[in-house]
């Protein structure tokens, strides 16, 4: 297979990054860090700092020159960073030196590649949001039908208490919008421009450094940081700790889709493909795996993420690098888990009766509870709490219902107490909350 997933032809269709996949290519790359180049050499002629004539021809030039990646290669591969090969290419596609020589005035490098990251990353918060409201408005439309749908809630894998499909899917769904109404405070916190020379002084962009980074931002439609970032990689870490809340939700809803759909539980649909080579009878939760395959490369890649954070001295070549290993990955991830999660939840479909018979069949346990709580009213709770455990144990013993067990020994239980779609709790208000919640977003 390729080293990447989401390079292979083969996979692309198991991990499909949509639209995302375009801003982590080499191309994509060069392309953004011209465009730097330019905006930079335009804002720096507008302040004096360089001649006008030369600002308007590189600006004009980074517009119009294409820089192949391959044919920086061997530059990158002696410097350590694309930008020296890529000033020497687009000096020389310029065929004008007297205007080329302004290029990168007084910028180093990581000023350029961390600025054209930002550009690349914005682009990508912008299509995640895309994706997120799509999906949020899928899982808000079906908890709106559903929300007092019964089903058994699962703790440690096991029945719980009774909730509503709706509320489970609200459960899905509020971490999400949470994630949405957060991204306007990412953005300024972390979409920044990098100015600040060699050192993070400043010292070769002149007197006007400061003035130069701040026009910079507005030309970009980035944000100016107003100091020096080459060490401090909180603006990426900030970036990669949203996605990976996103990432958690997208992981957490793939799990308990494993679950309702495993043999014996069948509680919903996928309406998806997923054949087996030699079992005919299966249909296996591709997307689920997918999604949950996703989040296991996106822990290993945040874990690089946080140890390339810890940079040396004032530049850091080896922690750089490995930064730049990770960060397309833990976008591409976040962005593959969302086309799955969207196809998921536009075809997820309930099973009612699978839902009731898991409620009403066997012993009843699940209102065991609810009993305990009710027999409080008439006796002390420890009490009621160890008659509710005999109860339980002469119903799984005898296998009779819980239920008529209590009410032989207990006839005044209040009615409804066995019946599960009195025993929701405020499933359904929070369905409904989180229903409310997506129409205003």
């Amino acid at each position: 297979m390729a080293a990447s997933v989401f390079d292979s032809p083969l996979y692309a269709l198991l991990f499909p990054t949509g639209d995302a996949g375009r801003l982590f290519s080499d191309t994509a790359a060069v392309r953004a860090m011209l465009l730097v180049e330019g905006a930079l050499a335009k804002v720096q002629g507008a302040l004096g700092v360089i001649p006008e004539m030369s600002a308007a021809a590189i600006h004009r030039a980074s517009l119009e020159i294409q820089v192949d990646p391959g044919a920086i290669a061997k530059a990158t591969g002696e410097n350590g960073v694309s930008v020296p090969g890529l000033l020497a290419q687009f000096r020389a596609e310029m065929q004008a030196p007297e205007f080329a020589q302004h290029v990168h005035w007084g910028a180093t490098s990581q000023d350029i590649i961390d600025t054209a990251l930002m550009l690349r990353l914005r682009q990508a918060l912008v299509l995640a949001e895309t994706d997120l409201r799509a999906l949020i408005a899928s899982l808000a439309a079906a908890a709106e039908d559903h929300k007092t749908l019964p089903l058994p809630a699962r703790t440690y894998g096991q029945h719980a208490t009774p909730t509503s499909w709706g509320a489970v899917l609200a459960e899905w769904g509020m971490p999400l919008i949470d994630a949405v109404e957060e991204l306007d405070s990412l953005r300024t916190t972390s979409l920044f421009v990098s100015l600040s020379g060699a050192a993070g002084t400043g010292s070769a962009l002149g007197p006007k450094a400061a003035e130069t980074r701040a026009a910079l931002a507005k030309a970009l439609g980035l944000n100016d940081p107003k100091r020096s970032w080459h060490v401090d990689r909180g603006p990426v870490l900030r970036i990669a700790d949203w996605q990976g809340r996103v990432m958690a939700t997208l992981s957490h809803m793939a799990q308990s889709m494993m679950g309702l759909t495993a043999t014996g539980i069948g509680e919903i649909a996928l309406g998806a493909p997923g054949a087996s080579s030699t079992m005919p009878q299966k249909q296996n939760p591709v997307g689920p795996s997918a999604i949950i395959a996703l989040g296991h490369q996106f822990t290993g890649q945040r874990a690089t993420l946080q140890a390339a954070a810890a940079h040396q001295h004032q530049r850091d070549g080896g922690a750089w690098f490995a930064e730049w290993m990770a960060v397309p990955q833990l976008a591409l991830c976040l962005a593959s888990g969302l086309q799955h999660a969207k196809t998921l939840i536009d075809g997820i479909a309930p099973h009612p009766v699978q839902m009731h018979n898991a409620l009403t069949g066997g012993p009843g346990l699940i209102h065991a509870e609810a009993l305990s709580f009710a027999l409080a009213e008439i006796m002390p709770r420890p009490e009621a709490q160890a008659v509710t455990k005999r109860l339980c144990r002469d119903a799984q013993d005898k296998q009779v219902p819980l239920g008529d067990l209590a009410r032989a020994d207990y006839p005044e239980l209040p009615a409804g107490l066995f019946d599960p779609a009195h025993q929701m709790g405020h499933a359904a208000v929070d369905a409904q909350a989180f229903v409310t919640r997506a129409q205003e977003l």
